[in-house]
């Protein structure tokens, strides 16, 4: 039996790379994460850890990786003077 999980991991990075190209530059935010932390956004990071890690580390990854995200939100919006600064990934 042949895994699905190639096919899985190339239909992701793919899905990211469209994202990134045509709907991220014109969201109008930019990852918190990113903003608060430097470094990579999640999309890139999560881009990056298909190709490195299983389909299910990839999850488990990804959902503390969101979580993270949200934090840097809130932390971002808290410091600020009165703007609401938007996590990149839904609130988890």
């Amino acid at each position: 039996m042949t895994s699905f999980e190639p096919l899985a991991k190339t239909i992701a990075i793919n899905s990211i790379t469209a994202y990134q190209n045509y709907l991220s530059p014109f969201k109008g935010f930019s990852c918190a994460h990113r903003q608060l932390h430097g470094g990579e956004s999640c999309s890139t990071y999560i881009k990056k850890i298909l190709s490195e890690q299983s389909l299910l580390e990839v999850v488990k990854s990804s959902q503390k990786r969101f979580q993270d995200c949200t934090l840097a939100s809130r932390t971002l919006t808290k410091n600020s003077s009165g703007c609401i600064v938007i996590p990149c990934c839904l609130p988890l």
